[in-house]
């Protein structure tokens, strides 16, 4: 329960930071607008046309009496568009990290001097096409996990009772946990931390995991909330990967950021 409450913590520490620090939370809005655009086009299609892909791919239930079609089909729809909607949740964080990967970069560094003793942020020394190239193959092995849970998330969706109570739940803290490894990946990828040992990381304190991305998942389904959360989930995923790999956090600055600056984040 600590944990929970500790993951919780860091993920409102980080909207706290943006709001103190106004130009750096306005650049880190521009991605999540321009992934925005492309997702909420993408739900429409869907909306518009899942119903005939929907009929396209149940071709015996056309004999079907009424209104047992309609219900069937009706469920598989509300069902396909559930399953979109998870996984564009996941691949929205995805997407938009991939965009803006420099302001995010810059603004993650920014968090950790400010929250370091000695005023120093981790860098990882590789040039700007190699850490797009790292986080772009990582974010693709991520989303292939997600949808896999998704796909499992969806026949389960099927059984009785469970399927529309327990199931939904679930989802939403299994995409809470690859939220957070995504948002943390800014971080943590700076450091030399690899996927595989993130994941190990994340596995090993899963209620902090939760506790930040849970929320965040929940949040997130909004779309519009998603944008103006993103850059304040990025500043609190990097206190959260400090705690994770147990690099000291003044917890003064975390708590209260100075004054708003006018530093440019793309400097």
């Amino acid at each position: 329960m600590r944990d929970l409450g500790a993951g919780f913590t860091y993920l409102l520490q980080g909207q706290r930071w943006v709001a103190r620090h106004g130009k750096q939370y306005g650049f880190g809005l521009l991605p999540g607008l321009i992934t925005l655009v492309l997702y909420a086009a993408a739900l429409t299609a869907l909306a518009l046309w899942g119903e005939d892909a929907v009929a396209w791919a149940t071709p015996f239930a056309d004999d079907w009496s009424s209104p047992w079609q309609g219900l069937f089909r009706g469920f598989l729809t509300a069902v396909l568009f559930a399953l979109g909607l998870l996984l564009s949740v996941v691949t929205f964080t995805a997407v938009t990290l991939l965009v803006g990967q420099p302001f995010y970069e810059n603004l993650s560094e920014k968090v950790d001097r400010d929250v370091s003793p000695d005023g120093t942020a981790p860098e990882s020394g590789l040039p700007l096409w190699r850490e797009l190239w790292i986080s772009a193959r990582d974010s693709l092995r991520i989303v292939v996990r997600a949808a896999l849970w998704g796909i499992l998330l969806f026949a389960l969706g099927f059984v009785p009772v469970v399927g529309q109570t327990l199931i939904p739940v679930i989802g939403f803290f299994v995409t809470g946990f690859f939220l957070t490894e995504e948002l943390a990946a800014v971080a943590l990828q700076r450091r030399g931390i690899d996927l595989r040992a993130r994941l190990t990381l994340l596995r090993s304190r899963r209620a902090l995991v939760w506790g930040f991305g849970t929320p965040l998942a929940v949040a997130f389904v909004v779309p519009f909330v998603a944008v103006f959360l993103m850059p304040g989930a990025v500043a609190g995923a990097t206190l959260l990967a400090r705690e994770l790999i147990g690099e000291e956090i003044d917890e003064g600055e975390a708590v209260a950021a100075g004054e708003p600056e006018d530093e440019d984040i793309t400097s």
